[in-house]
Parts: C-alpha cells; sequence; structure tokens
C-alpha cells in the first residue's frame, strides 16, 4: 500500500501506529506530501480529491481516505488481530472512542490553523477559544470515564493516544496532566508502546 504521509500528522500516525501493531508496516510505501488548508497538494489529489492526509493507494489501485477508513482496512488484512471488535457493543465503543480522539484533533487543528495561518490582524479569538474548549472537554471527558480507554487495544486507543500525543506536540504551552491525572497515567504506559515510540511527530529538520 502506498500511503501519501507527513511524520507531524496525528491522522497519518494513527495510521501507521495500527500498521505498527497489526505487524503490516513493512508493507506500506510512504509517499512525500504537503498537506495545507489553503495550498492544494495535487499529488496528494490524485488518491483524495480532498487533498488532505492520509491518503492511500492500495495494491489493486484502489484509493483510500480518510484515516478511519485506511484503519479498517489494514486490520482487515490482518485477519484475528481485530483492532476493530467483531462483538457489537465492544465495536461501538471502540469507534465512539476513535470519533472522540478524532474529534479532539479537529478542533486541535482548527485551533492552530486560526493561530498559524491566517494573518494577526484576521485572527478570531473566540474561534480559537472555543475549539480549544471542545479540546478541554474531550480530555475531561476520558479522564473521567478513565474505563473507557481501558482493556484490550483497539482503534479507539490508538486514536486516543495520536490525539494526545498531537496536544504535546503543538500545545505544551497547554498542559493537560496535572487536571487529569488519571489519563495522564494511562497515556505514560500507552506512549511506551513501541509503535507510539515509532511515531512520534517531529517537524522536519
Amino acid at each position: 500500500m502506498k500511503l501519501f504521509y507527513a511524520p507531524t500528522s496525528a491522522y497519518v500516525r494513527k495510521v501507521m501506529v495500527t500498521a505498527i501493531e497489526l505487524g503490516l508496516a513493512d508493507r506500506i510505501e510512504k509517499l512525500p506530501s504537503a498537506a495545507h488548508p489553503v495550498k492544494r497538494d495535487e499529488r496528494i489529489a490524485l488518491a483524495n480529491p480532498l487533498a488532505k492526509i492520509p491518503a492511500a493507494i492500495t495494491p489493486e489501485g484502489d484509493t483510500l481516505f480518510d484515516s478511519r477508513v485506511i484503519c479498517e482496512y489494514l486490520d482487515a488484512q490482518a485477519p484475528g488481530l481485530n483492532l476493530f471488535p467483531a462483538e457489537p457493543r465492544t465495536r461501538w465503543q471502540a469507534l465512539t472512542l476513535q470519533a472522540l480522539g478524532d474529534g479532539l484533533v479537529d478542533a486541535a487543528l482548527l485551533s492552530r490553523y486560526e493561530m498559524a495561518m491566517r494573518p494577526p490582524e484576521r485572527q478570531w479569538d473566540d474561534w480559537v477559544q472555543g475549539q480549544l474548549a471542545k479540546v478541554d472537554a474531550a480530555v475531561a471527558r476520558l479522564d473521567e470515564k478513565i474505563e473507557m480507554v481501558a482493556g484490550p487495544l483497539t482503534i479507539g486507543q490508538i486514536a486516543i493516544g495520536c490525539a494526545l500525543g498531537y496536544l504535546d506536540f503543538r500545545f505544551a504551552h497547554r498542559p493537560w496532566r496535572e487536571k487529569h491525572l488519571r489519563l495522564a497515567a494511562w497515556y505514560a504506559a500507552f506512549a511506551e508502546r513501541p509503535s507510539m515510540q515509532a511515531t512520534i511527530p517531529r517537524d522536519a529538520a
């Protein structure tokens, strides 16, 4: 599988963590990309008309996007491991947790785009604070319901781990651990997984 890739993307990281956990990382060819909210990368658009990453091309030539679809595709290539559980209640819980992690990243990204991409005189502080309120609410819910992320590994835990990693990467000036000790303890252990260590986000040198 070919994957349009950027090491700073939490969604790309989710795909790569999934691939590592499933033992499929060596089947992925990483393609360079430069996704941007304004300047389209036409290389990505060949696979995803939205020009967003991650986007993938399967060995059969099919195109897949976004991270949720690609991760489920990878899970189907490794029968028996079940990061997307088959049992209905467990599956819905894992998918809901994935949605919470992805939504956290969505809100963080929208806040970052406002601050980093728009000229200072056009930035809307209420928008930034509104997005960050979503981030804070998601983190608080995870700490309150820490049992949501306990148990066998699923796509939900991977999404949450990558989302928290993105906060550490792009929002280190807004520490979240002090008020959320249970979630911090869970993440400290989860972040030591080889799949997470191998995919720590870094800006290009």
